[in-house]
């Protein structure tokens, strides 16, 4: 099971009786958003801001309610490419990525002329793919994911983006001996990441308390929780 609160203080969600072992997750001080491969941003005016109505669910959630003819999604493909300059090819990956959440697999058999079915429009597409390559935004909040170990973690604005070096925290608790006895705790939890994946190791009767001071925090930790079922 696992928990999740805005408070900083765990005593509200134990238990008196039975004592047991509280063990703490720690992770790194250090932002993950400062470790992106961009450069720092370069301010520019020309860049148009997403639709004052764009969903705020991570891009690959959502529903593909948005039909696109083959020769405007090519169009888009290629004027995102040309936006990429020589010294970034790492960008033509993360339009592949881009289009890959956005788009809804094809049904078996369907019409190769058929529209496509995106989860969101082209210009929505378009001001995130603007603002990656020339406002320097990180990747993973473009499109509101990033993969970590096995999970597919969602992540916006204000969480910080799960760093590869923190999924050595999740095997430090597997090698704790006896460590499905405890209960675990995740202070400052952001995405909910290692309080997500140690729950799925300790299984069934688990513990784990996932707090952090942050409204936001909690909202996209709790998310996660509910996508991975962990409740």
């Amino acid at each position: 099971m696992l928990s999740l609160s805005a408070r900083p203080i765990l005593s509200a969600f134990l238990p008196k009786p039975k004592p047991r072992r509280l063990l703490l997750l720690l992770r790194p001080r250090r932002s993950s958003a400062s470790a992106s491969a961009l450069t720092p941003p370069t301010p520019r005016t020309t860049t148009p801001d997403p639709p004052e109505d764009a969903d705020p669910t991570p891009l690959f959630l959502r529903p593909p309610t948005h039909p696109v003819p083959e020769a405007s999604l090519a169009a888009f493909r290629r004027r995102a490419a040309a936006l990429v300059p020589p010294s970034a090819p790492h960008l033509h990956r993360h339009l592949r990525w881009l289009l890959a959440d956005a788009s809804a697999p094809a049904p078996s058999g369907a019409d190769p002329a058929a529209p496509h079915l995106l989860r969101a429009p082209l210009d929505e597409l378009e001001a995130l793919w603007l603002r990656h390559v020339r406002d320097r935004r990180p990747f993973q909040y473009v499109v509101g994911n990033e993969h970590w170990k096995d999970l597919v973690v969602a992540v916006r604005d204000g969480v910080l983006i799960p760093r590869p070096e923190t999924e050595t925290v999740v095997d430090m608790v597997a090698a704790v001996e006896g460590f499905q006895d405890g209960w675990w705790a995740d202070l400052g939890t952001g995405s909910g990441a290692i309080a997500v994946a140690v729950a799925r190791m300790l299984g069934p009767g688990g513990r784990v308390f996932a707090t952090d001071v942050s409204e936001v925090a909690v909202e996209v930790a709790r998310l996660n929780v509910q996508r991975i079922k962990l409740r």
